[in-house]
């Protein structure tokens, strides 16, 4: 199973624009793939304590443990992923042990492109993730209303669709 983790909070949100194109080309690969977010399912904040308990930190935690591969789309502020994506992994940790992940992002300009290396060297320093060196950044030019505007943004998310499915299975056959 494939998972597509949208974790932008905010109602217009770009980067869930770029996760519900990468899902639909999951599942056209007949493929099956869960899709999950954030904006739907409220995380606690992760104080090191009761939050591992909350049922939707719970159910997260099992689509990530069950996960062969994962997408995660995330906005950049502040040359880094949004914090809501950050705390995601607090609250699951080692469910992504040995995951294969690749990463979405939205910005707002070009100058953030780098701002998905923190949390993947945390992922794969913490957690043995593989992190596909390719990766999906898209900024406002490339969006028209709710749709991908740029056909180029398209083929990058099929790329790297096609190469979570050929690493994952090489990984875990």
């Amino acid at each position: 199973m494939f998972l597509v983790l949208s974790t932008s909070l905010s109602e217009n949100s770009r980067s869930r624009i770029l996760a519900r194109f990468a899902a639909e080309r999951l599942r056209s690969k007949t493929v099956p793939c869960q899709w999950v977010d954030l904006a739907e399912l409220p995380l606690p904040t992760c104080d090191a304590g009761p939050c591992y308990a909350d049922p939707n930190v719970q159910q997260v935690n099992a689509l990530i443990q069950e996960a062969r591969g994962i997408l995660i789309a995330a906005p950049v502020y502040n040359y880094n992923l949004s914090a809501s994506a950050k705390n995601l992994i607090e609250l699951t940790g080692k469910s992504w042990t040995d995951k294969v992940v690749g990463f979405l992002c939205a910005a707002g300009g070009q100058s953030s492109y780098m701002g998905v290396l923190a949390l993947a060297n945390s992922l794969m320093l913490d957690f043995r993730t593989v992190i596909l060196p390719r990766f999906v950044y898209a900024t406002g030019e490339s969006f028209s209303g709710n749709e991908i505007a740029e056909t180029d943004v398209e083929q990058r998310i099929d790329e790297l669709v096609d190469q979570l499915i050929r690493f994952s299975t090489a990984l875990h056959p």
